[in-house]
C-alpha cells in the first residue's frame, strides 16, 4: 500500500507521454536541508504513538530512470535500464530532471559521460543525445523522475531526540518498485477531507488537505521500514509530546486483540479495535504481522485498511507494538504490520 505520487511525469529526456501514476497527492518543490545526523532509537524504551496523517515529500539523489521509450534510442544504445539512477552527467552532479535535460542540451549532440547506480553497483556509460524531432531539443529516450510525494501516517515521535518515524515501509517508485534514492525530504501538515472506502480487489484511499505554505519537519532517511525525520513545528512538537508508551520487544507481541491509532476524519486521531491473527516472522523489516480490522466504526468509515493509513501505530497490552504497512487487496479488512523494534532498527 504505497502512498506516493510523482512530482512530474514530463518526459524531460524522452519522447511522447509518460506513464501516469495512480496515487495520492501533489508535490510542492522547495529547497530542503538534511540534518547532520540521525537519531539511534534502536534501544528506545518509550515513544509517543501518533497516528496522525502527514503529507510527505521526497527528493531523490540523482534522477531515477522510470522506463525507456520504444524503438532505437540513445538510452538503449548506451546501456541504460529502468531502475538505474543517474548520478552524474558530463562531470556534473545530477540534481533534477530539469537540470539533467539542461546538461544534455549543453552537450549539443556530443557524447556525455554518465555515472549511474544500478543496485549496489556504480557504472560509467556514455550517451549521445539526439534531436530526432528536429525541434532543437536533445533527448535520449528515457522517462526520469526526481521526486515523489503522498499521504501517510506518523507512527511515533520521540521528544528526547525530536525524531519521528512514519509509513512503516519505504517510499518506492511505482513503475520500477525500487526504493526511491534519498537526497532530502520533508513533511506537511495534513487533515483528512474524504475517504474512498476499500472494496474487494480495490484499495481505498484517504484524501487529505495539505498546507503547502510551509514544512513541519525534515526527513533524513527513506528505508525499507519507513521514513524518518525531525520535527520543526513547535505546535506539533507540543501536541505530540504527550502519553508515551513502552516500546514492545518482538517476543512481547502476540496474536489476539490489539488497537490502532488512525486519522480517517478531519484532524481527529481515534483508537480502533483490530486483531493480530498471525505472527509471520520477527527477524527483519517487512510483513511481520497479519492483522484484521474488527472495529465496526472503522469498517463503516473505510472498509478496513486504506491507502494513507500506512504507519498507523499498533498498540497491544499498553505498549507500542508496531505499525500498519499494507492492505490485502482481496480483503481490505485484513493487512500487514511491522514490529516496532524492526522499524526502529533503521532510524
Amino acid at each position: 500500500m504505497d502512498e506516493t505520487v510523482e512530482r512530474s511525469e514530463k518526459p524531460k529526456s524522452g519522447r511522447g507521454g509518460g506513464a501516469a501514476l495512480r496515487l495520492a497527492v501533489l508535490l510542492l518543490v522547495s529547497a530542503l536541508t538534511v540534518p547532520a545526523a540521525a537519531a539511534d532509537l534502536s534501544s528506545a524504551q518509550a515513544l509517543i504513538p501518533v497516528g496522525h496523517t502527514v503529507g510527505i515529500k521526497l527528493f531523490s539523489r540523482g534522477v531515477l530512470v522510470v522506463k525507456l521509450a520504444e524503438g532505437d534510442t540513445p538510452a538503449k544504445a548506451c546501456g541504460l535500464a529502468a531502475g538505474d539512477v543517474i548520478i552524474q552527467c558530463a562531470g556534473n552532479a545530477v540534481t533534477s530532471t530539469e537540470q539533467f535535460q539542461s546538461l544534455l542540451q549543453n552537450a549539443g549532440g556530443e557524447a556525455a559521460k554518465l555515472e549511474i547506480r544500478r543496485g549496489s553497483k556504480t557504472l560509467d556509460l556514455s550517451v549521445t543525445a539526439d534531436d530526432s524531432d528536429g525541434d532543437g531539443k536533445y533527448a535520449i529516450g528515457a522517462w526520469i523522475r526526481d521526486s515523489m510525494a503522498g499521504i501517510g501516517t506518523m507512527t511515533f515521535y520521540d521528544p528526547e531526540s525530536n525524531t519521528f518515524g512514519a509509513l512503516g515501509h519505504g517510499i518506492t517508485d511505482v513503475d520500477t518498485a525500487a526504493l526511491m534514492p534519498f537526497s532530502s525530504g520533508s513533511i506537511l501538515p495534513s487533515t483528512v477531507k474524504t475517504v474512498k472506502r476499500g472494496e474487494m480487489g480495490a484499495a481505498g484511499e484517504l484524501k487529505g488537505n495539505f498546507d503547502l505554505t510551509g514544512d513541519t519537519g525534515t526527513l533524513y532517511a527513506n528505508t525499507s521500514s519507513g521514513v524518518f525525520g525531525t520535527l520543526s513545528d513547535q505546535e506539533l512538537i507540543e501536541r505530540f509530546s504527550e502519553n508515551p508508551l513502552p516500546v514492545a520487544e518482538n517476543d512481547q507481541v502476540h496474536t489476539g486483540k490489539a488497537t490502532i491509532l488512525a486519522n480517517v476524519d478531519g484532524d481527529t486521531v481515534k483508537e480502533y479495535d483490530i486483531e493480530i491473527t498471525k505472527i509471520l516472522n520477527t527477524d527483519s523489516a517487512g510483513r511481520n504481522l497479519l492483522i484484521t480490522v474488527t472495529d465496526p466504526e472503522l469498517l463503516e468509515k473505510t472498509g478496513g485498511i486504506v491507502q494513507g493509513m500506512s504507519g498507523s501505530p499498533i498498540l497491544q497490552d499498553g505498549r507500542l507494538a508496531g505499525a500498519v504497512t499494507h492492505v490485502l487487496l482481496g480483503d481490505p479488512t485484513r493487512g500487514y504490520g511491522l514490529l516496532i523494534r524492526n522499524m526502529l532498527k533503521n532510524t
